[in-house]
């Protein structure tokens, strides 16, 4: 094991205030529930809380603003309040974003990478963290045949577009963190190419996310294993992660994954507590 220090490795919970994510749709509908669950992440080892309010599977339909602003914010409003942790915002609606960091977030969580009109002047009028990913196609699109001439090389180039959009819009670039979106218009073998070579993306000297947590690519890989089944494969794409520099990972099964990354700073001599 080379010298990496893997103590600054934070674990960003999953919150989906949605009635069709993936993996928890609906479990976090309620208000209440929600902010009983945040709680939960916090305890069980959470360093950020991820609040979303529409679902970004493949082919998941549409969320007016409206709706999602009414998802989202009496969350992060009670939120803020009650825990001692960044709470970031995952969503692509400039006025989402607004209303959410005077709610109280500290990221821009943002699957179409500050994108949509008017997304890159709000980030950067708001002037706090912002994570880019990248994603080929869009929710409907992006797992019809995703191709690339070299997938990391292409995300790379994407992340270069990006981080010199963000600067003209005035971003400095500390705020950036990049995430590869694992899942995101990509095969099977692209997404494990993505999470094989993810220490390349410490070229740009940036903050890594790496967001795999019970994904399809666990549950291929684990002989279609269906999503209640994927915790296990989940913790181990985290940790092999974070050993090839992500410096924070997104996941669903907090208190496993930190366990898993406490046994990784142990044997790299770091000090635990």
């Amino acid at each position: 094991m080379d010298n990496m220090s893997f103590k600054n490795s934070l674990i960003m919970g999953v919150l989906n205030i949605t009635p069709d994510s993936f993996s928890d749709g609906g479990q976090y509908f309620d208000t209440e529930f929600a902010i009983a669950s945040a709680k939960r992440m916090v305890a069980n080892g959470a360093d950020i809380i991820d609040v979303g309010g529409e679902s970004t599977r493949p082919n998941a339909q549409s969320v007016s603003e409206n709706d999602e602003i009414s998802r989202v914010i009496p969350v992060i409003k009670a939120l803020s309040a009650q825990i001692n942790v960044p709470i970031s915002i995952d969503t692509s609606k400039p006025q989402v974003m607004k209303l959410a960091v005077e709610a109280g977030t500290s990221i821009i969580n943002d699957v179409n990478a500050l994108q949509a009109d008017g997304a890159l002047e709000m980030a950067a009028s708001l002037d706090v963290d912002v994570c880019l990913m990248h994603r080929q196609g869009s929710a409907t699109t992006m797992q019809e045949k995703p191709t690339y001439g070299d997938v990391v090389e292409d995300i790379k180039h994407f992340f270069d577009q990006r981080i010199d959009a963000c600067k003209h819009a005035g971003i400095s670039k500390d705020k950036i963190i990049l995430d590869p979106g694992f899942g995101f218009g990509k095969t099977l073998a692209h997404n494990l190419e993505i999470l094989r070579r993810f220490d390349e993306f410490k070229s740009f000297n940036l903050r890594l996310l790496a967001g795999l947590s019970r994904k399809s690519m666990i549950g291929t890989v684990l002989n279609n294993r269906e999503v209640e089944g994927r915790m296990v494969g989940s913790v181990a794409g985290a940790i092999i992660a974070v050993q090839n520099g992500a410096n924070i990972v997104r996941v669903h099964d907090i208190l496993e994954t930190k366990d898993a990354l406490l046994i990784l700073k142990a044997t790299n001599g770091e000090k635990i507590g």
